[in-house]
C-alpha cells in the first residue's frame, strides 16, 4: 500500500484547511469534486485527514472484505466517472484470493480485483443527517475503487472490530499515488483475423469465455464488436441504454445492472422501478438499488448476443470516448436457466434503432 512520506504532513495539513474552507461555501460537494477542485486525488484528500476522522488501514483487502458479512445491512457503492452504482443489502458468501475476489448474494453482488487496490481507509463524515461512516478503497493513483457505508441496522461492534483489525500502524496523513495516466491501447502484432474471431465467437458456450476471446485477438470490447458482425453486436443510438431501462420498468421486466471501473464490478439483479432525469442524471432510486448515470459520456452503444449452451444472451453496453466499460445490462438470468423471453424481445426492438 502506497505510504505517505514525513514531508506530506504540513501539505495535508493545507490540504485539509482548503478542503473545510471550499466545504463551508458548498456543504452539499462530494469528495470526489472537491478533490477535483482542490487538485489532488481523492484518496489524497481522504488520507490528508488521517489521525482526526480518518483511519488508514492496512493492506489485507481480502481479511477485511471476508469479514464484512459480520456488519450485516450495509450500503455498497462502485462508480466510474460516468456511473454511479449503490446497492443496499448484506454480505453473504465471499470467496478471496491474493488477487481477486467474489461476492455473492441476492444483493451484494461484486467482482474484485485486489491487484488494483492501493489504499483503504475507515472515514467518518459529519452530515446535515448526523454521522455517516464508510469503508473507502481507492486504487494506486488516489481514484475511488469500492465504498461500503454503515447503515442504522449495521452491526456497529462487529464493524468496530474490523476498524480495529485492520487499522494501519501508520496514521500519518498524506498519501503518495501514481500519475492518473490513460494506458495506450495494446496494437496487435498484426489485424485481427475477422473469420478466426467470428467463428471463435460462434464456437462459445459461456459468456466468462468472452475475456479470453478478446485476450486471443488482442482485441478491447469496442473493436470485438465492430469486428465480428452484426449477427452478434449492432451499434445502437446512445439513448438506447436508458430508455431500454424505462421500457423494463414499464413492463416489470427484472434485469441485471453492471458497473464497473478497474478494481470493482458491481450488479444489482431485479427491477427497476422509480425512474428519474434530475438535470443532467439519468437515476433509478429504489429503496434497494440507486444508479446514476450521465449520459453525456456515453460514446457508444451495442447490442450483443453471445452464444451459450443455454442459448443466446443479450445484452445492452455502454463505452466512454476511450472504449472503457460505462454500464451494461442483461436480463435476469440464473445459472443454466435461458434467457427471458420479454427481456430479448425488449433488447431486440432497440436493434431496430441503429446509428447511422
Amino acid at each position: 500500500m502506497a505510504q505517505p512520506d514525513q514531508s506530506t504532513s504540513t501539505t495535508s495539513s493545507d490540504l485539509v484547511t482548503r478542503y473545510k474552507a471550499l466545504k463551508a461555501e458548498e456543504p452539499r460537494l462530494f469528495a470526489r469534486d472537491a478533490a477535483h477542485r482542490l487538485g489532488v486525488s481523492e484518496g489524497e484528500l481522504i488520507a490528508a485527514r488521517c489521525g482526526s476522522d480518518v483511519v488508514r488501514l492496512d493492506d489485507r483487502w481480502p481479511e477485511l472484505i471476508t469479514a464484512m458479512p459480520t456488519v450485516g445491512r450495509i450500503m455498497s457503492l462502485t462508480r466510474n466517472d460516468w456511473a454511479v452504482h449503490e446497492r443496499k443489502g448484506s454480505f453473504e458468501t465471499v470467496r478471496t484470493g491474493p488477487h481477486g475476489g467474489i461476492v455473492l448474494g441476492p444483493d451484494i453482488d461484486l467482482r474484485i480485483r485486489f491487484d488494483v487496490w492501493g489504499s483503504g481507509f475507515e472515514v467518518t463524515d459529519q452530515t446535515a443527517h448526523g454521522e455517516r461512516r464508510s469503508f473507502q478503497f481507492f486504487d494506486k493513483t488516489g481514484t475511488a475503487v469500492q465504498k461500503i457505508y454503515q447503515q442504522s441496522e449495521s452491526d456497529k461492534t462487529a464493524w468496530d472490530k474490523i476498524v480495529d483489525s485492520h487499522r494501519s500502524d501508520d496514521q500519518t496523513p498524506g498519501l503518495t499515488v501514481l500519475p492518473a495516466i490513460l494506458a495506450e491501447p495494446e496494437q496487435p502484432a498484426s489485424p485481427p483475423d475477422i473469420a478466426a474471431l467470428q467463428a471463435d465467437w460462434r464456437a462459445m458456450t459461456d459468456v466468462h469465455q468472452f475475456f479470453g476471446l478478446l485476450r486471443k485477438h488482442a482485441v478491447d470490447r469496442v473493436d470485438c464488436f465492430r469486428l465480428v458482425g452484426t449477427e452478434f453486436a449492432v451499434e445502437l443510438n446512445n439513448s438506447s441504454f436508458p430508455d431500454a431501462m424505462r421500457e423494463a420498468a414499464k413492463q416489470n421486466i427484472p434485469v441485471m445492472i453492471f458497473v464497473t471501473n478497474p478494481g470493482m464490478v458491481q450488479v444489482h439483479t431485479g427491477p427497476v422501478r422509480n425512474i428519474k432525469q434530475v438535470g443532467d442524471w439519468f437515476n433509478v432510486l429504489d429503496p434497494d438499488f440507486n444508479l446514476h448515470l450521465l449520459p453525456e459520456g456515453i460514446a457508444s452503444t451495442w447490442l450483443v448476443r453471445k452464444p451459450t449452451r443455454d442459448g443466446t444472451v443479450t445484452s445492452i453496453e455502454t463505452f466512454d470516448a476511450e472504449n472503457r466499460q460505462i454500464t451494461w445490462m442483461f436480463g435476469e438470468r440464473g445459472e443454466g436457466n435461458e434467457e427471458r423471453g420479454d427481456w430479448r424481445r425488449l433488447a431486440g426492438s432497440f436493434g431496430q434503432k441503429t446509428v447511422a
